[in-house]
């Protein structure tokens, strides 16, 4: 989508789109990001099931769930190479097909090792998807001339509600466990066919760089920086998702409904604030919104450890959630102008959250083992405190956002790409 000579270089303080503003273009990606949150919402739900389908121990279910993370991890340094040669555009609907074919495949699966077969699969199409999408994101947000990452970020978790609550509805309905995600991931299809037909295709796109005129990542300091930052606000968001509950069995000796009640104080504030999160943004700016995320989050692990009490406790996870909402959607949109490209950027960025995620909770059930889970509560809130006082200084190091008005399609050229540092 090329547009107009004379709308070029318009400035606006506007949210709503403009005649310069790619509003199709947004429309169509947060399409694929809420298909994405339902599919994995789902997929979610359908674990316990698929545990029971399967007759497998706890030992076994965590193996099968790491071929996911593996196929993930694996596939989100080479997504955006992939996006080099075809564009986000294409190559975030190609991921997005693979997801929804993956998506119902695991439930039918008769053995475990065709379940890791899949879920490896499944992990790659993810991994990529979730790089691609948010380089695509990024680079409408440059576009659009002013921060609106945190509703992309925010329909990814209004689908992942939506996908574990028709995943318990089909479980409830009787249906087979290859029914609990084949029918959601129908939903997903049709919602990725609506978003190719909407503007989820080529023409509209950063410009094409060449592999040969593409640094290598790893001698990009800021990148680097933006990805330990990342690193740290995913080990938090990946602790208390799998130990809140556990915190508060163990500590406050609550019942098993009021440790649900935990991580459910945690969801719904992380949810409800990316949904308002790019107006906080607007009003604060990237660099004041990490230190204030930071600031809370860290202020709630206080309360959460400070005032073991149900009650207490759960306004504790409310500002974790809360300071957490909006942290990585301003990382990844950081790493998208930080980059070569978007797509390059967010990949580094992606992974090393993504390997946080997975590598914070066996973390902190290693240190509860050893030290108690109280202590291990610290070194999240010692977490809270670097990405408040480091995050905030590195996101200020990134290029400034601001509408870039170069035409999709135009030709390759290095001084087209955000420049590195």
């Amino acid at each position: 989508m090329t547009e107009p000579q004379s709308a070029r270089g318009a400035a606006t303080t506007s949210p709503f789109a403009t005649p310069t503003t790619p509003l199709r273009e947004r429309i169509a990606t947060i399409g694929a990001f809420f298909a994405n949150g339902l599919g994995i919402g789902a997929w979610a739900a359908e674990i316990p099931r698929i545990k029971e389908h399967l007759g497998l121990s706890d030992t076994l279910l965590g193996i099968a769930l790491l071929s996911f993370a593996a196929g993930a991890i694996l596939a989100m340094p080479m997504a955006g190479r992939v996006a080099l040669r075809l564009g986000t555009p294409r190559s975030t609907l190609i991921a997005s097909c693979a997801f929804v074919v993956l998506l119902g495949l695991p439930g039918y699966a008769p053995s475990l090792p065709i379940t890791m077969l899949g879920l490896f699969f499944l992990g790659m199409s993810n991994g990529s998807m979730d790089v691609l999408m948010n380089g695509h994101a990024s680079y409408i947000e440059t576009r659009w001339g002013q921060p609106i990452m945190s509703s992309f970020h925010a329909a990814w978790s209004f689908g992942g509600l939506l996908g574990a609550a028709f995943g318990g509805f089909i479980a409830k309905s009787g249906y087979s466990v290859g029914a609990g995600l084949a029918l959601p991931a129908l939903v997903s299809a049709a919602i990725v066919v609506a978003s190719a037909a909407i503007g989820l295709r080529p023409g509209f796109e950063a410009p094409r760089v060449h592999h040969e005129k593409v640094p290598f990542t790893f001698r990009n300091r800021l990148l680097l920086l933006l990805g330990a930052v990342a690193f740290l606000s995913m080990v938090t968001e990946g602790s208390v998702t799998d130990w809140s509950g556990v915190y508060l069995r163990t500590i406050t000796h609550g019942t098993a409904a009021q440790a649900a009640m935990g991580y459910a104080s945690f969801a719904f504030a992380m949810t409800a604030c990316r949904l308002v999160g790019d107006l906080i943004v607007r009003r604060l700016g990237q660099q004041r919104t990490m230190w204030v995320g930071g600031g809370l989050a860290a202020l709630g692990f206080l309360v959460v450890i400070g005032v073991p009490v149900v009650p207490v406790a759960c306004a504790g996870y409310v500002l974790i959630g809360v300071g957490l909402s909006n942290l990585v959607p301003i990382i990844f949109s950081a790493a998208g102008r930080a980059g070569a490209t978007p797509a390059i950027g967010v990949s580094m960025t992606a992974t090393a959250g993504y390997a946080g995620f997975l590598i914070g909770p066996p973390i902190i059930g290693f240190c509860a083992d050893m030290l108690g889970i109280r202590v291990a509560f610290v070194l999240l809130l010692a977490a809270a405190c670097a990405i408040a006082a480091v995050g905030a200084r590195v996101v200020g190091q990134t290029p400034p956002l601001t509408r870039d008005d170069t035409p999709a399609g135009a030709d390759s050229d290095p001084a087209c790409a955000p420049q590195t540092r």
